[in-house]
């Protein structure tokens, strides 16, 4: 076989994973658009995260969808789903697992340990801004290491696992903000708005009628485990792996890239895990856009998402009301591409 042959060859698999991955996908957001009216970007943002291997966050106020938008992929795509609605007194045995002591066949005694709901593939943390440091911390083991350590007992979680967690952004009692540690372990922080005028009628017409709404499974385990491989196969030319570098650095104060309003406004910037996010995400953007390679707009269109979470701003940037967002924006300002790019 000549080379010419061989590349072509790898050209028509790349094609057809790709194709094949873009079906998969959009057949999944039009089973959940079968439930939820509106959020295109925020089911984007969330199927994203699923085939990318992260974590996604989820802030908005009471009443966005949000759990419905997480329920229902957990209905499109067939994996072991759990739901845990955290509260100020829950325990890390709570979602993790403890023993319990239940009466064998012979009248006798044993301890057998029953698992939590942080044994899944796809895990829906409601509010989890309302969980204490301990239990946070519980969560963070499974996010992180996807392991879960009870006692003397350590579980290997299954692949794929996936956190999405929801929090409200307005501060009440009773709720503990998520430590700059975990909020980094999230691949993306998605902010869910209020719909439109004509998403509401939908919404209405929907909600307050007697039609039935089935969502049928669209993928499974493997397939998703499979299409992640496809993902992480998206090649990034070196000027856009550069590009991603210097907007991580963009957002750390008095870096080189650094915009006047970060260096003014911001306490701590993005970890290297920003730059990771962004390729990750970058390369799902690429593949529905019918290409095999990352391009700037790619990056440019995920920076807000995958690294909002990441900007500390300090108290002079508190103070006057100065956001992530308008932060994010400072660095794509500053930040030019490489030449040749």
């Amino acid at each position: 076989m000549t080379d010419g042959s061989v590349m072509s060859n790898n050209a028509d698999t790349a094609r057809e994973a790709a194709e094949k991955f873009r079906a998969t996908f959009e057949s999944i957001r039009n089973q959940i658009g079968h439930m939820m009216v509106g959020q295109e970007d925020v089911i984007e943002g969330v199927l994203t995260s699923l085939f990318a291997g992260g974590h996604v966050l989820l802030e908005g106020v009471p009443g966005l969808g949000k759990t419905m938008l997480i329920r229902s992929l957990g209905e499109a795509v067939d994996l072991d789903f759990s739901r845990i609605q955290f509260t100020p007194d829950m325990m890390p045995a709570d979602i993790q697992g403890t023993q319990l002591l239940v009466e064998t066949e012979g009248g006798g005694h044993e301890l057998k340990f029953q698992e939590g709901p942080l044994i899944a593939n796809l895990v829906l943390a409601d509010e989890i801004n309302r969980a204490t440091p301990k239990t946070q911390s519980a969560l963070l083991e499974a996010m992180q290491e996807r392991q879960v350590t009870t006692g003397r007992r350590t579980i290997k979680l299954d692949e794929p696992y996936c956190v999405m967690a929801t929090q409200n952004p307005v501060e009440q009692e009773g709720t503990y903000p998520l430590p700059e540690a975990q909020l980094d372990r999230f691949l993306m922080k998605l902010v869910v708005g209020y719909p439109s005028e004509a998403d509401y009628a939908e919404i209405v017409d929907r909600t307050t009628g007697n039609a039935e709404i089935k969502i049928e499974k669209a993928s499974n385990g493997p397939e998703v485990l499979a299409l992640r491989s496809v993902v992480r196969s998206v090649p990034v030319p070196e000027h856009a792996k550069t590009y991603a570098i210097r907007l991580v650095i963009g957002t750390q104060p008095h870096s080189e890239y650094a915009s006047k309003l970060v260096n003014e406004n911001v306490a701590l910037g993005s970890s290297p895990r920003g730059v990771q996010s962004l390729l990750l995400c970058a390369k799902v953007k690429a593949l529905m856009a019918r290409r095999f390679s990352v391009s700037i707009d790619d990056l440019r269109a995920v920076a807000h998402a995958a690294l909002r979470h990441r900007v500390m701003i300090n108290f002079q940037g508190q103070s006057d009301g100065v956001r992530p967002d308008a932060v994010i924006d400072s660095v794509l300002a500053a930040v030019q591409p490489p030449h040749g790019a």
